[in-house]
């Protein structure tokens, strides 16, 4: 059994919709508690404006535009034996207008992309494409406990783009 994760939040913003604390800490704990022999607990989230994601973004990944999370696993110097896991920022309007355009509730989005965070400061990537199937297993998995449908499956609207795309190859 994992213990319960210490969660400090920071909010660089005063914008409505913002995750509730225990929220967060449901999320983290659902995803710690599927590594039992991890020892590190705490995770800072802070959840920030365009333009603090924007900054983080450019100097930490040379992107210049905003993105919806970012992960930074936490690195002990030699010899010092921390408990901290790392830090997750959201943007929090760059989540709102995601949550927007894919049709989700804002809450079930930072669900999942918490839940993201968490797998990247735990070690897990998606550059090549089995990394990305066992991360968005997992990611799959933990939304599951929440009942928060799979974020990677096509919508309806996707569904029935494709099907115009074959119609439309087919009429050629």
């Amino acid at each position: 059994m994992t213990s319960t994760p210490v969660v400090d939040l920071q909010l660089a913003t005063s914008a409505e919709g913002l995750p509730a604390p225990a929220d967060l800490e449901a999320w983290i704990h659902a995803v710690l508690a599927r590594f039992p022999h991890e020892t590190r607990h705490e995770v800072t989230v802070r959840i920030v404006g365009i333009e603090e994601g924007q900054a983080l973004n450019r100097d930490y990944r040379d992107r210049d535009k905003p993105t919806n999370v970012l992960s930074f696993p936490f690195e002990s110097p030699p010899g010092i034996v921390l408990p901290l896991l790392g830090d997750l920022v959201l943007c929090h309007p760059v989540v709102v207008r995601e949550a927007h355009e894919q049709a989700k509730r804002l809450t079930d989005h930072y669900a999942h992309l918490v839940i993201h965070g968490m797998l990247h400061l735990l070690g897990h990537d998606h550059l090549e494409e089995d990394e990305a199937e066992v991360m968005e297993a997992l990611e799959r998995e933990v939304l599951a406990d929440f009942s928060i449908a799979d974020p990677y499956a096509p919508s309806p609207d996707d569904e029935q783009q494709q099907d115009d795309r074959k119609d439309e190859r087919h009429d050629r």
